[in-house]
């Protein structure tokens, strides 16, 4: 659908907690969450330390025995964990394993937060920019909302809540001078809220942005950009070729991991931003690889010999990179 900011569903109520480093932060900080809260952070425990026990997350998260235990029983279930004898132990996730919104919204929250602000002064007044779905292009939202006059193009329910949620008391109807534009695609819901499928990619085929933010579940040398799901790796296939310039953002931790699906090579990337958690063997090849490195809190790197598209290429996107 297009319109102004309203044009996206009535915002969600929940909210996404800020910590500190990320890496300092304990499960204890943080006594009345709600359950998914609870659960992801428990995850990320459980990855972080290779494991944890129940005791353990009792005394943290100062909660019953029971709830832990609840807790550890969805999250086995749902594939995250695997149950161990007085705890719980992660598992390797799958080519074609996809965690909710919920879950990957609670990890990273530091370098998600640091990745944002720095991408976010990319962000051109009056341009048509596109973000795709992910957690990281929902925090980099957040950056874009006091950006004058932008058209924003997304197939993230969850972006478009947040244009929606910067309006004045009054929604749609109290747009304001300078508020974005918002296209919000079609398509079939995944587990992660973007909008995928047929009507999705038409509705990107026949569009043109200036500058795609690009979220991504893996980035390797070998299989480039990857998602779990195969209809998102074919909306994301659309996204980069309707655009002029691709800039993913993607934390550290993205490095390496591969899913079922590849929908774009590094050759098509034109900038990566990322956190400093980035090993540096992996800062070396993306230097090499890309026009543009940049390491939020650090000075941009730029290839000697950045691969620049020619200006009349934005007049023919779609041709930007191979049919499937």
């Amino acid at each position: 659908m297009i319109g102004q900011a309203g044009c996206a569903c009535p915002a969600a109520g929940g909210t996404t907690q800020r910590s500190g480093r990320t890496g300092h932060r304990t499960v204890g900080d943080n006594q009345n969450l709600l359950a998914e809260q609870r659960r992801a952070l428990i995850l990320d425990e459980v990855r972080k330390r290779g494991g944890v026990r129940v005791n353990e997350l009792t005394r943290r998260l100062n909660v019953s025995d029971m709830t832990v235990r609840r807790d550890l029983d969805t999250l086995a279930r749902q594939g995250h964990i695997e149950k161990v004898h007085g705890g719980a132990v992660p598992v390797a996730d799958g080519s074609t394993h996809e965690p909710g919104f919920e879950v990957k919204s609670a990890l990273e929250l530091t370098a998600k937060e640091d990745i944002a602000r720095a991408a976010a002064a990319m962000a051109v007044p009056g341009t048509a920019i596109a973000l795709s779905g992910g957690t990281t292009t929902y925090a980099l939202a957040r950056h874009l909302v006091d950006v004058p006059d932008l058209t924003v193009v997304t197939n993230s329910v969850r972006v478009a809540e947040v244009f929606y949620a910067a309006l004045p008391a009054g929604g749609a109807g109290g747009r304001h001078p300078g508020a974005a534009t918002v296209v919000l695609t079609g398509g079939v819901r995944t587990p992660s809220d973007s909008l995928v499928g047929p009507v999705a990619d038409q509705a990107i085929r026949s569009l043109h942005f200036d500058v795609l933010f690009l979220g991504v579940h893996g980035i390797s040398v070998e299989a480039g950009l990857s998602t779990p799901n195969l209809a998102e790796a074919e909306t994301n296939r659309r996204f980069v070729r309707s655009a002029r310039r691709v800039v993913v953002v993607a934390d550290h931790t993205k490095w390496g991991t591969v899913g079922l699906s590849s929908f774009a090579t590094l050759e098509q990337v034109d900038t990566l931003v990322t956190d400093a958690g980035l090993p540096d063997s992996a800062r070396e090849e993306m230097a090499e690889r890309l026009p543009g490195l940049v390491v939020a809190g650090e000075p941009e790197i730029v290839a000697d010999d950045p691969r620049t598209r020619a200006e009349g290429d934005a007049d023919s996107p779609a041709e930007a990179g191979p049919e499937s």
